[in-house]
């Protein structure tokens, strides 16, 4: 058990990855939410600070506590020899932004915990209870939390029981995330979702997953291109995303290998191939945005192959 503070950062992610829904995700470097976790004298779990004026102090709604909780539990309370741990939250992630923004403060809080705990539980129980803290805020999916911890490009085979494959990530793949001035709540976007879909969607849907995943395989970047086609979330959700059909459009003229719904939304995002092509897609995608008179934020970030990260904080009180 590490007698120090300890502070973890989870980056953010995109989710679906466009035909992927709940299925596929990958990490995005630069921003990300950051835990630090400390031993207080008061036993249990208190949000020392939650990271934005609009999320609870309690430990039991705020998903880095619920996560960081869980890994409590599960390690065994005893632990904790009878100390509590405080969290203080860092959001580098919007709010209700579709960057995975709930799933990195969870990542944070549970990898933070464990690291305080002397990381007695490996990566897949982490992903296990993160998906139980997630899923009160966001529901039960991990194609956010799993890339978040993980890095990298993440296939969500089963989450009961959970069975994840880490795929292929071709060293000039970029990402775009261009995100407008609105909020979109993930129960409000998960509730326009259709209930059944015809053969004729499933059987696209399908083979456009296995083809993007082949294209990462194969560091196929013309078979990316195709692959990158939601029939389901995208056309559902598009309509509640006022400048997203736009920006798209911007985001393949400018040379886009493809473009969709981050997640829930709002962030619409597009794959690249190369730094110099993403920016050139990126300053296409804000212009489109800021056309309609809506003001946006861009970055461009490779894939994050690393992952949830622990830095310990030498000095802190015990």
């Amino acid at each position: 058990m590490s007698d120090d503070a300890v502070t973890a950062f989870a980056p953010g992610s995109v989710g679906n990855v466009g035909p992927g829904l709940d299925i596929l995700g990958l990490a995005v470097a630069g921003e990300g939410d950051a835990v630090r976790a400390e031993w207080t004298a008061q036993p249990g779990i208190r949000i020392l600070d939650p990271g934005h004026p609009e999320l609870p102090r309690e430990a039991e709604r705020h998903t880095a506590g619920l996560a960081a909780r869980a890994v409590l539990e599960r390690a065994g309370a005893r632990l904790a020899r009878g100390r509590g741990v405080g969290l203080s939250v860092r959001k580098g992630l919007p709010l209700s932004g579709g960057q995975g923004g709930s799933a990195a403060s969870a990542v944070a809080g549970a990898v933070a915990m464990n690291a305080l705990l002397g990381q007695p539980l490996g990566e897949v129980e982490l992903i296990e209870l993160c998906l139980d803290a997630e899923e009160a805020v966001a529901g039960r999916h991990a194609d956010n939390i799993a890339p978040s911890l993980l890095g990298g490009i993440v296939l969500i085979r089963s989450i009961d029981p959970l069975d994840l494959v880490r795929l292929p990530v071709p060293p000039e793949l970029y990402v775009v995330l261009a995100r407008p001035e609105q909020r979109m709540r993930t129960a409000e976007a998960r509730a326009v979702l259709p209930r059944e879909v015809s053969r004729a969607v499933a059987l696209h849907q399908a083979a456009h997953v296995g083809a993007l995943v082949a294209a990462l395989a194969l560091g196929d970047y013309e078979l990316l291109a195709r692959a990158v086609d939601d029939r389901i979330a995208e056309p559902a959700r598009a309509g509640l995303l006022p400048g997203f059909a736009e920006a798209k459009a911007a985001a393949l003229a400018a040379g886009a290998l493809g473009s969709s719904i981050s997640g829930s939304g709002p962030t619409a995002f597009a794959l690249a191939r190369g730094q110099e092509s993403a920016d050139r897609i990126a300053v296409a995608m804000g212009d489109a945005y800021r056309g309609l008179g809506a003001g946006c934020q861009v970055r461009v970030g490779a894939v994050d192959r690393a992952g949830a990260t622990v830095t310990l904080d030498r000095g802190a009180p015990p």
